[in-house]
């Protein structure tokens, strides 16, 4: 730390309590000065000689034949004012980043002026402070968090605008020309230092980051802080990612961890203007700077701490922009009253529709009514988008185990994603067990709804196992799971046996293969099927079954894997009992993928109506 030392004689002011200071001396003082509660007992000829204020004041206490002086407001206190009078006496002062503005606002209080006497105070303290101070990063910092106590002083002296403007400028140095850092280098043998360019010295410390100086300037109070920030950006020579990097160093340094702590009435006020001041500080161009992250928790607090408007609407514009980056835990935004879900779904949704909003714009695609062909090129060119879509599985899957979110609100929050971003559907058949878990009183109709959600046909291997033996979806779900299942094994025994030299490659093909023989199988197993739902009818109505019936019915179960068999047993047992009631089940969806088959829907729609031998 810089300091000065004036006057060469010792110092004998002498202290009688807490509210008396006098100078020990022969001569009796002849004047009592009153600075706040403390009575200065002094003599009148060297204050005189350095003050023009105290020749006033003495001269008008001599007309009013008043003993005592009084300086009411005097800037500083009695401290300040000690050091202007042990500076009028030639006693030792010293002056350090600490005491120097309070100094030199009480020496403009006293106007000790170079008219009055050559090399008066204020000339020695601004030789000091454009010397030393504002030439030393630590001084420079510690200066500006002392002029608070001393404004509008401090603030019409520009000492507030030559701090600001000596730390903003020491930030825009080269890190390479960097050898002292209050934070990250108090190691290196020159301290207090930044080399000006084209100075070198002899020994090459390790380098220097370039957010070296963030924790440095996050001691300062809110108002100085945006005061700093905002003369830093604007030099323009400062990276976005830097600025964001220090907004969210300060936001840690001062934000408190517990809700309890940022709601409270002691601090309300202060959370809500550091919030806000945050947010106007964030860098303008919105896709660098701060992490999405970070972005999502100061929008936590900010909902919490009731921020405006205005900065709450500049978050999610921001977070929308990158809402690839964020994780499942960063969306968990705490809903407020009168919502009674235990996260802001709607919220989410509104983020996730301003970056397709984006995606759209960036791109110049409609990618919502992009088919399967180009999927490569797809993945590619929207690998965000790809992102987000698992983002917000998982999300679905956080929000399922809230018994209060609607259907409709995770089925509208489920279609605000694209069918082609999602390339597998494990994520969206996860949400939709945990959500059928936790509402176990949903209706039939509710249960096929939400199902529709996911395509069988983009499950994995495991997920479709899960799917067979999942007794909570419906039975019609699981039939379409097994039967893809198959196809898609058909399919791919069918590929490698017809091309053994190019067996991987036919491994990505299987969907394909899928699609091409799902309408010829799906035909032969419906013949199948109503050929067992006939004879049943029949040998129901003679009271008994026959043999032959069940080896017919074998046959045509043979189509599918053992696991399947179990699933058509159970259907039959329940056809049984409950012919009508499955019979609307197993045709009500228009969405099956046998469906899809060309020249397979007439036959399909008037057939399912009188007999249940449709598994779609």
């Amino acid at each position: 730390m810089k300091f000065m030392k004036l006057g060469s004689k010792p110092d004998v002011f002498q202290a009688e309590g807490k509210t008396v200071r006098y100078v020990s001396s022969d001569l009796a003082t002849d004047v009592i000065i009153n600075v706040g509660e403390v009575k200065f007992y002094l003599h009148k000829f060297p204050l005189l000689s350095k003050s023009n204020r105290l020749q006033k004041l003495v001269m008008k206490a001599n007309e009013e034949s008043d003993d005592e002086i009084h300086m009411v407001d005097f800037p500083g206190g009695p401290k300040a004012f000690e050091i202007c009078a042990k500076f009028c006496y030639g006693m030792t002062v010293t002056l350090n980043a600490y005491n120097v503005v309070a100094a030199r606002c009480a020496a403009e209080y006293l106007e000790m002026t170079e008219d009055i006497d050559r090399g008066n105070l204020i000339f020695k303290i601004e030789v000091f402070l454009n010397s030393s101070i504002f030439r030393s990063w630590k001084d420079s910092i510690i200066v500006l968090q002392t002029t608070k106590s001393l404004l509008p002083w401090s603030e019409d002296l520009k000492i507030i605008g030559r701090c600001i403007d000596s730390i903003a400028s020491k930030t825009s140095v080269n890190p390479v020309n960097i050898t002292w850092s209050y934070t990250y280098n108090r190691k290196l043998a020159e301290p207090d230092k930044i080399v000006e360019d084209g100075m070198k010295f002899p020994e090459r410390f390790e380098s220097v980051p370039k957010d070296w100086w963030v924790e440095d300037i996050c001691e300062l109070e809110i108002d100085l802080y945006k005061r700093v920030m905002i003369s830093i950006k604007s030099k323009g020579r400062m990276d976005g990612s830097v600025i964001g990097e220090a907004l969210k160093t300060y936001a840690v340094r001062w934000l408190p961890d517990s809700v309890d702590a940022l709601v409270s009435d002691a601090h309300a006020w202060r959370n809500t203007s550091l919030v806000e001041t945050i947010v106007c500080l964030l860098p303008s161009d919105k896709g660098v700077g701060c992490s999405c992250s970070f972005l999502l928790k100061l929008l936590k607090v900010a909902i919490l701490v009731g921020a405006n408007e205005s900065s709450r609407e500049d978050l999610v514009n921001r977070i929308s922009m990158k809402l690839h980056e964020a994780s499942v835990t960063d969306l968990l935004i705490p809903s407020r009253s009168p919502q009674i879900t235990i996260y802001d779904v709607e919220l989410v949704q509104c983020i996730v529709n301003r970056f397709l909003m984006h995606e759209k714009s960036n791109w110049d695609v409609d990618v919502v009514g992009k088919n399967e062909k180009g999927a490569d090129s797809f993945v590619l060119g929207h690998g965000s988008l790809l992102s987000v879509a698992k983002l917000i599985d998982g999300y679905l899957a956080e929000i399922a185990r809230d018994r209060n979110v609607t259907l409709s609100s995770f089925i509208d929050l489920s279609h605000t994603i694209p069918q082609s971003a999602r390339l597998i559907h494990d994520g969206l058949y996860k949400a939709i067990d945990i959500y059928l878990k936790e509402h176990p009183n949903l209706t039939k109709v509710e249960r096929k709804k939400i199902c529709g959600l996911m395509d069988v046909k983009k499950l994995s291997m495991d997920a479709s196992m899960h799917a067979a033996q999942n007794e909570r979806l419906p039975l019609r779900v699981v039939v379409q799971v097994l039967f893809f299942e198959q196809v898609r094994a058909s399919a791919n025994v069918r590929s490698i046996n017809n091309n053994p030299r190019d067996a991987s490659r036919s491994t990505t093909n299987t969907d394909e293969e899928c699609e091409k023989t799902a309408a010829e199988s799906c035909r032969t197993l419906k013949k199948q099927m109503s050929q067992m739902r006939i004879k049943e009818e029949e040998f129901r109505k003679n009271g008994k079954l026959a043999k032959k019936n069940s080896k017919n019915g074998r046959s045509g179960i043979q189509l599918l894997p053992s696991r399947s068999r179990r699933i058509f047993d159970k259907l039959w047992v329940v056809g049984k009992g409950h012919g009508d009631n499955k019979s609307s089940e197993s045709s009500g969806s228009s969405q099956s993928p046998t469906s899809m088959a060309p020249g397979d829907t007439k036959s399909s729609g008037s057939s399912s109506r009188h007999r249940r031998h449709s598994i779609s």
